[in-house]
């Protein structure tokens, strides 16, 4: 069995006293990895169904079970030990004692390690502590662990470390196993919300003749057979409003995006996003029915509509702020509204903001970019920042008063933009104008399909994508995006 100072051994020589085991099994005439194990029910069903039950109530029934999972603590050494094993949720202690196992479970037991798998059978008692417990008759090894798992009481702690070896952290750090499980919650209850609503969940190419949908460097592929370039997708988003075209109303897509750009602790290379499309319905719809969903997302998910989030609290109360883009810059900064109509003055604005590139940016962008670096850290209860310029948007429709400003708006929380929601131009000559525009600046391509698409007609329509792995930083208080998902983008190690 794994001594207590196992821990304080170089790893080689763990790994070696631990195949040594490996090997004294095999003369048992142990196979260390078998093919299967039937088991009866989990540990944690175990716990739930006893934990209520007294000693005398079991002591009476003593009902038998057959369970499994991986060793987690081992305390005695003589004819009676203790063990914990764990379902990964739940643990439950077993007793062994050598009178009421055969010689070879006996020597099989003497041969384990923490981290081992094992199954057992044998009665549920409360031993005098009043611990639920199993009385072990039977035990099988069901996987040798040849490495030891992380240190009992720190735990895999390095951050680095445990977002490149996700299977210690997980098994070492319930918190972050917490994360993972919101995040499965959230994304049923999206799921199952929007269809309730009415929406249909459907499948879009993640591999794209033309990268489009959103203005990002592409990730390259090629395709042999046909000799073709392809592009890992940027959005969806094309091709879902070509099923709006085709007469569904309501659509959605829980996906994977892919981007050639930075690492960051809010960006990665590829992450999920939930695209939906909604005919008959425009920006002002798509707020509302985000309120209703992000909000009953957070209290289903957390029980409460005020979520910590670093030093601050956010309520994810209705209803939230609503602010125009030039008004937020106003509000949060000393710039005056002749800072922002004049371009020579957003010029100096920009520079005292430190931004870059400020040449090559178009007026929108020079605009947005003031708004990135004044207000955006601020807005830590959900707020809607609305009313973009045009140029930086080229599938949203102009608002009615001021054709150089669109119907789009971004959702701020935490500081973070979890997302983006237009109006959708429907408009093919006035969509043709734009994305030429568009690729004679970026140098890319017009996708002639989708323009070709919406020539035979697309409904009003409102479009909006939702940064899943933001919205679960936000929900379980999580400061880098790695740390919300499983396998995150990494440089390799030297």
């Amino acid at each position: 069995m794994q001594s207590s100072d196992e821990g304080q051994q170089p790893v080689e020589q763990l790994i070696a006293n631990r195949r040594a085991k490996l090997n004294a099994l095999y003369e048992l005439g142990q196979d260390p990895y078998p093919r299967r194990y039937r088991v009866g029910e989990s540990v944690s069903r175990v716990r739930a169904r006893f934990e209520e039950k007294t000693a005398e109530e079991l002591e009476t029934d003593k009902p038998e079970v057959k369970i499994a999972g991986r060793l987690r603590a081992v305390r005695g050494h003589g004819k009676v030990s203790f063990a914990d094993v764990s379902d990964g949720v739940a643990q439950l202690q077993l007793y062994l004692r050598r009178d009421d196992l055969d010689e070879t479970s006996w020597l099989v037991f003497k041969q384990l390690d923490l981290g081992d798998f094992v199954g057992v059978e044998g009665a549920v008692f409360r031993t005098r502590a009043d611990e639920l417990s199993v009385a072990v008759t039977k035990l099988q090894v069901l996987a040798k662990a040849l490495r030891p798992l992380p240190e009992k009481y720190h735990g895999l702690t390095d951050r680095e470390a445990r977002a490149r070896q996700r299977y210690l952290d997980l098994l070492s750090n319930p918190d972050s196993r917490a994360v993972f499980e919101i995040r499965s919650k959230v994304i049923s209850s999206i799921r199952r919300r929007l269809e309730t609503a009415g929406f249909i969940e459907v499948e879009t190419p993640m591999m794209q003749p033309i990268p489009g949908g959103a203005t990002a460097r592409p990730f390259v592929t090629h395709h042999n057979t046909l000799d073709l370039d392809l592009y890992l997708r940027i959005a969806p988003e094309l091709y879902l409003k070509r099923l709006i075209v085709a007469g569904f109303e309501r659509v959605f897509e829980l996906n994977r995006n892919f981007r050639n750009e930075g690492i960051s602790t809010r960006h990665n290379p590829e992450f999920t996003m939930l695209e939906f499309y909604w005919a008959y319905s425009d920006y002002e719809l798509l707020m509302d029915f985000t309120e209703e969903l992000v909000s009953g997302l957070a209290e289903e998910v957390t029980g409460s509509l005020k979520v910590p989030w670093g030093e601050h609290i956010i309520d994810f109360s209705r209803p939230w702020r609503r602010l125009k883009m030039r008004d937020a810059i106003l509000e949060y900064s000393d710039l005056t509204p002749e800072d922002l109509t004049d371009r020579s003055r957003m010029e100096v604005a920009a520079r005292s903001l430190d931004v870059q590139r400020i040449n090559e940016r178009s007026d929108g962008n020079l605009f947005a970019e003031l708004f990135e670096m004044t207000a955006e850290p601020l807005m830590i209860d959900p707020t809607f920042i609305m009313d973009f310029p045009r140029d930086i948007s080229p599938f949203a429709k102009s608002t009615p008063d001021d054709p150089d400003t669109v119907e789009r708006f971004e959702l701020f929380i935490g500081g973070l933009e979890v997302a983006n929601a237009f109006t959708e131009l429907n408009d093919p000559a006035e969509q043709r104008r734009r994305l030429e525009a568009q690729a004679a600046e970026a140098g890319g391509t017009v996708d002639e399909d989708f323009v070709l698409a919406i020539e035979h007609g697309m409904p009003p329509t409102g479009g909006e994508g939702i940064g899943i792995d933001r919205l679960i930083m936000l929900l379980t208080d999580r400061q880098s995006i790695r740390d919300a998902i499983l396998f995150p983008q990494l440089r390799p190690r030297e």
